[in-house]
């Protein structure tokens, strides 16, 4: 069974989902205080939250069970993704679920910063009648940048348009085509400032985007522009924000989010009447509540399951029947990794994975993850994972490449790893048997058709006759039963490889035995 714990305030409809299942025991244990927290968390292989718990370092370290983070909501803020991900521990997030939620929320502030409605409503509640004082702008024939055109962004453009707004996009990681689907002209951030009356922000807070709104951008947006942000404060530099609202550069902005949650009362934003300010209520509805806490609670249960990866920060999102297609190539993946590390000699500098046939329609990153954490672990043994794998390769130096290339001639799907050393360049390649079991098919070229489990042999030799039979008799005097053996050479009499599965495995002084019979160049013992 396996124990949840929720320790923020979560929707029933998200909660039941959790609580229905006789696989799972879900604990609601809400205000909890760091410490509490860390006591109890070494008892969960789950955790749920939304913003008020904060997931630290020191509270990942005393998770030994934990497995996965779900976070009913987009931000990942209050989570340590590189603690977690350092641990193996999967951290989800429910991006879809206050999609509607946060673009409406944007529409309103777009709508009010427009007609200066908060402005207008409190006058007017004073018993004051200025209607001249709050003389607003249309929408209408407006043009409207928005910066990020994620889900949330491609929604405010198809509402804005309804508004007869003109919409110009900046996001670097979207395909033009899908942009111009929605109606939006994906220019340069530059070309969008100078041209938008009104600008929206719509990207996570990462290094790359923090402050990307600055003293300089702004001053590039029309004379008389608005802003709005309901992503995340710190994307809008606030200081350089008051200078150019103080300045009369631009007309107004809306803010949902700020750099400091909660803003101190004396923040110099709260003074200016042309700002309008809310308490990150982007995603503060009642159906947003619930669409993030169904849609956690069905990604979290789904991977305690074993019924895929959806909605991960740290891990490709595999939904079932693709990891169901692609698990026993992620096995056999790890198993080429593992098989490869023990052969190699040397420090591994570089490494090339090179993916061939139909499985290169698919997104093959878990099959990465699962190569380098075999590759790695004979290194690092229990402190490497899937997740980890490949980060702490390149932390440890490790240039990863990965390329795709047409069906292989000879095999439907084919995987071949080039490893290089300050000692040796090696090449290892493996593919499914018809059976889908995982096969080593090629070792520097030469064909050979090793089972990559349990315990093998792998020699360099010469191609001459009598090597079975001395190799047999040296098992057979030794009591090592050997299950298989596979052969392979380039030319008749030249070098061969052999490698032999044998039921326990070999001593030292057994290895060495092999390594003084003739015409044998080298033995490896490996395990898988």
């Amino acid at each position: 069974m396996f124990k949840i714990l929720v320790s923020d305030s979560l929707s029933d409809e998200g909660l039941n989902i959790l609580k229905e299942k006789s696989q799972f025991q879900v604990d609601v244990k809400t205000g909890l205080k760091p410490e509490q927290l860390k006591e109890i968390i070494v008892e969960y292989d789950a955790l749920l939250v939304r913003s008020a718990t904060r997931v630290t370092r020191e509270i990942i370290e005393a998770a030994k069970n934990l497995k996965v983070i779900g976070r009913a909501g987009v931000g990942l803020d209050n989570v340590d993704l590189e603690a977690a991900t350092e641990r193996g521990i999967v951290v989800m997030n429910a991006p879809a679920g206050n999609t509607i939620s946060t673009c409406e929320h944007t529409m309103s502030l777009l709508l009010a910063l427009a007609r200066n409605i908060p402005q207008a409503h409190v006058s007017t509640k004073k018993g004051e009648w200025k209607r001249s004082k709050f003389m607003g702008v249309e929408l209408y024939n407006k043009t409207l940048g928005i910066i990020g055109l994620g889900r949330i962004g491609r929604e405010v453009a198809r509402r804005a348009i309804s508004f007869g707004m003109k919409i110009k996009g900046y996001d670097p990681y979207l395909p033009r085509e899908t942009a111009e689907q929605y109606g939006i002209e994906v220019v340069g951030l530059e070309e969008l400032l100078k041209s938008s009356d009104f600008v929206t922000v719509h990207v996570p807070l990462t290094e790359e985007t923090q402050y990307m709104i600055s003293e300089k951008e702004l001053s590039l947006m029309k004379k008389g522009a608005r802003i709005i942000n309901c992503a995340r404060g710190g994307i809008i530099d606030e200081k350089a924000l008051i200078k150019s609202l103080i300045s009369g550069h631009l007309a107004g902005a809306a803010l949902d989010v700020f750099e400091i949650e909660p803003p101190s009362a004396d923040n110099e934003l709260f003074k200016l009447e042309n700002v309008i300010v809310t308490c990150h209520l982007g995603a503060s509805t009642e159906e947003a509540q619930v669409n993030v806490a169904i849609e956690i609670a069905e990604c979290v249960g789904d991977f305690l399951l074993g019924r895929g990866v959806r909605n991960a920060a740290n891990y490709p999102s595999i939904d079932a029947e693709l990891y169901k297609l692609l698990k026993p190539y992620i096995v056999m993946a790890e198993k080429l990794g593992l098989f490869a590390a023990q052969i190699m000699e040397g420090r591994i500098n570089e490494v090339e994975v090179r993916y061939s046939g139909e499985i290169t329609k698919y997104n093959l990153t878990s099959l990465s993850m699962a190569l380098m954490k075999g590759l790695l672990y004979p290194i690092l043994k229990e402190t490497v994972n899937y997740i980890n794998a490949i980060p702490l390769a390149r932390s440890r130096g490790i240039r990863v490449n990965e390329v795709k290339t047409p069906a292989d001639e000879e095999f439907i799907n084919l995987v071949t790893i080039t490893l290089k050393s300050d000692k040796m360049t090696k090449s290892f390649a493996a593919t499914l048997s018809p059976k889908r079991e995982p096969r080593i098919v090629k070792i520097d070229g030469v064909y050979v058709e090793a089972s990559p489990f349990g315990h093998l042999l792998v020699m360099r030799n010469w191609d001459v006759p009598g090597i079975i039979g001395n190799v047999g008799t040296l098992m057979g005097r030794h009591n090592i039963n050997i299950a298989a053996m596979v052969f392979g050479r380039k030319q008749p009499g030249g070098e061969a490889i052999s490698i032999l599965n044998i039921d326990s495995p070999v001593t030292p002084e057994i290895l060495n035995q092999l390594k003084q019979i003739d015409n044998i160049l080298e033995v490896k013992a490996i395990k898988l």
